[in-house]
């Protein structure tokens, strides 16, 4: 196998009880970095320090990540102006803070058979937030529910 020390270094080929011999001189551990290559790399290291090292790594990137939450906005197709405009300032300030949002018209009884009402509140609210959405999914209908998904402009 071929021996890597501590510094980056190559030993050469050794057989294993060598590679283990100059490990154990060293107090650190005899890791197999590379099995499948021929001969197999190993690495002289400290194995705990190393496993310290990754999951530090792991734990940053893990806080560099954002979380995207997708909040949902109800309505029906005979919400009047007022209560949509509120609904519009609700979604603007979910998109603000970077979340998506989900807004679903819910038809009731034959209201299905008017989708084209619906639709067009959705393609409204859709163009008042244009500057700070964009239409994720196009309004498709689901049921008795059509919905469509905004998320942030960046």
């Amino acid at each position: 196998m071929r021996v890597i020390n501590p510094d980056g270094v190559q030993l050469g080929v050794m057989s294993l009880q060598e590679a283990l011999q100059t490990a154990m001189s060293l107090s650190l551990d005899l890791v197999e970095v590379a099995p499948e290559s021929k001969p197999p790399v190993c690495r002289i290291m400290d194995y705990g320090k190393y496993r310290y090292e990754q999951s530090k790594k792991a734990k940053d990137a893990k806080k560099k990540q954002t979380v995207i939450q997708i909040k949902e906005v109800k309505m029906r197709p005979k919400t009047d102006e007022h209560d949509l405009e509120f609904k519009t300032r609700q979604i603007e300030k979910f998109l603000k803070e970077g979340n998506k949002a989900k807004v679903t018209m819910i038809f009731r009884g034959r209201e299905v058979m008017h989708s084209n009402l619906g639709r067009k509140l959705l393609d409204k609210l859709a163009e008042d937030l244009k500057d700070t959405a964009i239409v994720e999914q196009l309004p498709r209908l689901e049921g008795k529910n059509m919905v469509m998904i905004l998320a942030p402009k960046h």
